[in-house]
């Protein structure tokens, strides 16, 4: 059974830093895309930084130039160093992973989450 366990969150003041982490265990196949999202409007959930099988990494417009997401393919790791953080930057952050070659950016597999509170 696949599992997807997020850690690293927090409560941190505004201006201060967090390091997320995500591991993908129970996969009997290699992992793809990996990302971090979190809620948005419509009970959806937008991307801030996904990093693909090949490297090709996307940020969000919130994330670029402060969060940066690297993996740990061997480890199925997944991290986001979040730097110069704002209120606005407090909410639960999910890591997400697809299975390599499905073709998908976004997979089914979810984690439950990390909060992330930043108090001005």
């Amino acid at each position: 059974q696949v599992r997807v366990v997020e850690s690293g969150g927090g409560l941190v003041h505004s201006g201060g830093s967090l390091r997320l982490s995500c591991i993908v265990s129970g996969v009997s196949f290699d992992i793809g895309a990996m990302g971090w999202y979190r809620p948005a409007p419509g009970n959806q959930r937008e991307l801030v930084a996904r990093i693909d099988s090949m490297g090709l990494i996307d940020y969000s417009d919130l994330a670029k130039g402060r969060f940066t997401v690297s993996r740990d393919i061997a480890a199925n790791t997944l991290y986001l160093q979040m730097n110069s953080l704002k209120p606005e930057d407090t909410a639960v952050y999910y890591c997400n992973a697809a299975r390599l070659g499905s073709g998908l950016l976004q997979g089914p597999y979810w984690g439950q989450g990390t909060q992330v509170t930043v108090s001005s």
